[in-house]
């Protein structure tokens, strides 16, 4: 039999339990659980005036934001909009079903002002961090590390190029705020001051972007998102937003590694990244830390042409000399300089050769330096740990440690393609950061839900 027409009739008192009505195992009880927003209030608390109307609670807020960021909400409208009509988002950011959800508005409001002067959202990043520290998802002794480009919110067609730009036409008191931190970050080494290289294009919006193709394809303006992970189950310990250049993500390496040792006292046993950490200065900083490097180092000392490269020559560093496979010695050469290291190059290398009649002579001279009078070599300064990063390379350890790096490029995956941040929305390098921040929280969270999900309870009949 056909039921009876349903047809909305007003009532004049309801009850209704948004707790009855949040399924159990739906993703927000088990992120719930892990979302400590306890000290909030007291991090932004001089931050706030002791007179006037009251703000907006600011836990509310960010409860919001997580929301937008843990689902892939990217716009603040439709994030407005999504919690007004959701029962879980509206439980989640504890309103009740007569409670205003904040306007769009008030997000730009606080973002721009109180949660960035006080670094609302790294402490809040921090904080997840150390909850799953304390969950035990992240044990410190194995870090990897990996950059991953993030297209800007800028268009090419309002850039001027390398020999249009000049900072000194800028005018400080009307200019954008992107444009602003454009400029307060010209001496800093993750943005102006990472390379003297001018970008071939320069945005007028977002200036502090990249101009960049490394992406094998059309290029366009983007920034470095920078992760210091824990390989034990994927842990984002650190984020940092820098240029689309090889130099400032490599140098946001040391300042992740130097920031988690402070706030958490971890140091990794061993760091995993691929080759574009392979560097001399790089290597070396991290062997002077008694980190291990599994990283495949950057040589290009290697020769195709057949003959001996400097993998064949044995060094000795008890004499500060190299030996060839004949037996002869190559000596550093032979001026002597205040700095080792300067020698004629004046590149923090020194260079060996060997004497010439003893090349003229050697029966192994064309296998070993047939279109010079003698054989010569250079050393760089971090050779050492050029060496050491080689001898890692050998171990069983080292296989293992370049499959775990697959973790980091998994975690950039799940950002674009689950979380939506295939672009930013904000700009500038203030911008990124908190967009990174937010993103990085999220998936953490994610991934303790996804570990610890939350007890499921049956309900009562």
């Amino acid at each position: 039999m056909m039921g009876p027409r349903q047809e909305a009739q007003a009532a004049l008192f309801y009850e209704f339990s948004l707790e009855d009505h949040v399924p159990q195992d739906h993703l927000l009880r088990s992120i719930d659980r892990f979302v400590d927003l306890s000290s909030i209030r007291t991090h932004l608390g001089e931050f706030y005036s002791h007179t006037g109307r009251p703000s907006i609670d600011p836990e509310l807020l960010i409860r919001m934001l997580l929301v937008g960021y843990c689902f892939g909400i990217r716009s603040e409208r439709r994030l407005c909009e999504e919690v007004h009509l959701n029962l879980a988002y509206r439980w989640f950011c504890r309103l009740d079903l007569n409670d205003r959800v904040p306007d769009h508005s008030t997000f730009s409001k606080n973002r721009h002002g109180r949660f960035r002067e006080s670094e609302l959202l790294r402490h809040l990043f921090e904080t997840t961090v150390a909850q799953c520290i304390a969950e035990g998802l992240a044990s410190g002794q194995r870090m990897a590390v990996d950059a991953s480009l993030i297209e800007a919110d800028a268009n090419k067609q309002f850039s001027a190029s390398k020999d249009e730009w000049d900072t000194g036409r800028i005018d400080v008191e009307v200019a954008p705020r992107a444009v602003k931190e454009y400029l307060d970050t010209l001496d800093e080494a993750a943005f102006g001051a990472a390379s003297d290289v001018k970008p071939k294009f320069t945005s007028f919006s977002d200036p502090a972007s990249q101009w960049t193709a490394a992406r094998k394809g059309p290029a366009f303006f983007a920034y470095s998102e920078n992760y210091l992970i824990d390989t034990d189950h994927g842990v984002i310990l650190d984020v940092e937003a820098t240029r689309s250049i090889r130099q400032a993500e490599v140098g946001s390496t040391k300042t992740m590694l130097e920031r988690v040792k402070a706030r958490f006292d971890l140091h990794p046993e061993r760091l995993i990244a691929d080759t574009a950490y392979g560097s001399g200065p790089m290597l070396g900083w991290l062997v002077d830390r008694k980190i291990a490097p599994h990283i495949p180092v950057i040589d290009k000392a290697g020769r195709t042409d057949g003959t001996w490269s400097r993998a064949d020559f044995e060094w000795d560093a008890e004499n500060n000399q190299y030996i060839c496979p004949e037996g002869e010695a190559l000596k550093q050469f032979r001026r002597n300089y205040s700095d080792p290291y300067r020698g004629p190059t004046g590149k923090g290398v020194a260079k060996y050769q060997a004497l010439k009649h003893i090349c003229q002579a050697c029966p192994s001279k064309p296998k070993c330096c047939p279109k010079a009078d003698c054989r010569k070599i250079t050393r760089e300064e971090h050779e050492d740990a050029l060496q050491v990063a080689r001898n890692i390379a050998k171990t069983k350890q080292y296989e293992i440690s370049m499959k775990l790096r697959k973790k980091v490029e998994m975690l950039f995956a799940h950002l674009k393609r689950i979380l939506g941040l295939g672009r930013l929305r904000l700009r500038g390098p203030c911008g990124a950061n908190d967009e990174f921040l937010l993103a990085a929280t999220a998936q953490n969270l994610r991934k303790l839900a996804k570990i610890f999900p939350a007890p499921q309870q049956t309900r009562k009949a």
